[in-house]
């Protein structure tokens, strides 16, 4: 008998592709997603998947829990980010924690031994431990890390991650930088960039962050503003890339802008493609291909990054 899945918030379904690298036999996926370009996206490279709709129907859904392997849940990040609202579970989306509860504790009535993985974003500490506290009472014994998804791809990513196996150690650093994952051929400058004809690039001395090195910005202002907005922030190939987001405005939206050094000497600034961005997030080129580059950007901002679950899932397999 294989392994049955049940996955909350299931986006792109970046842990069947974490399962299939790690050669686990999937009997079952289930799948709970409302976003419909996700889903599309899941169905194409995975079209045995079950899904199951809005996880606020859970009671609803016509499953045997008492099948279910492992529970993964990536709960919406929003009201707990630092760069969100900061509501927690006063908002309506962070009130899905418990929600994610319910189900878990449903599942481990009919299961006691389920395993479980969650996710969501680096939080204030108060946040961090009430998710923590809760989770411990609903389900027991509880293990938590904070990894960075720069140890095994060019994008600095930091999420908890609370599991009910010990996995201990951070990924190997593959040391990879932007600059390694770009693409390049047939690109130009006209195609790419993204700066406005009558805005200007304005280099300031490099300011690296968590292995994002920031260069300057950009502005249609003359002087230029002392400080930057994000999506005006242009950033080195030589590092990190920013987080990718599903939110975000201004012209360095989802992805960030980059400066790209061209071999006469010149450069431009543009945002990431879509597959730079798969790339940032260890998927396969071409992954979410089939839906709009928007949709492409936001699906891909708010999805896992693959090998990060692998390095989980196999310490979950070593036992």
């Amino acid at each position: 008998m294989g392994t049955v899945v049940l996955s909350l918030f299931d986006g792109v379904s970046a842990a069947q592709v974490a399962l299939q690298r790690l050669g686990v036999d999937v009997e079952t996926y289930y799948a709970s997603e409302i976003d419909k370009h996700a889903i599309y996206v899941t169905q194409k490279n995975f079209p045995n998947t079950v899904q199951l709709g809005d996880v606020t129907n859970w009671r609803e859904w016509n499953i045997d829990f008492s099948q279910i392997n492992l529970i993964l849940a990536g709960f919406p990040c929003q009201s707990w980010s630092v760069s969100g609202n900061q509501k927690g579970d006063n908002d309506e989306r962070g009130k899905l924690f418990w929600t994610m509860l319910d189900i878990i504790k449903e599942v481990r009535k009919h299961n006691p031994t389920v395993e479980f993985l969650i996710e969501n974003v680096k939080m204030k500490k108060e946040f961090e431990e009430y998710i923590t506290k809760y989770l411990s009472e609903a389900v027991g014994e509880v293990h938590k890390m904070l990894i960075n998804s720069a140890l095994v791809s060019a994008q600095s990513r930091n999420r908890y991650y609370w599991t009910s196996w010990k996995v201990g150690v951070q990924p190997e650093d593959k040391d990879i930088l932007l600059k390694d994952i770009l693409e390049t051929d047939g690109l130009r400058k006209s195609s790419l960039a993204v700066l406005k004809i009558d805005s200007k690039f304005y280099e300031q001395p490099s300011n690296k962050t968590e292995g994002c090195i920031r260069v300057g910005g950009i502005s249609m202002q003359e002087p230029p503003p002392k400080s930057f907005s994000q999506g005006q922030r242009v950033y080195s190939i030589g590092g990190k890339s920013v987080t990718l987001s599903a939110q975000g405005g201004g012209q360095g939206a989802k992805t960030g802008l980059y400066k790209i050094d061209l071999p006469d000497g010149d450069y431009y600034i543009r945002k990431l493609t879509p597959i730079e961005c798969e790339r940032l997030q260890t998927f396969p080129d071409n992954f979410s291909e089939g839906i709009s580059n928007t949709q492409r950007y936001k699906c891909l901002g708010n999805s896992w990054t693959v090998d990060v679950i692998v390095h989980i899932l196999k310490h979950l397999i070593k036992r």
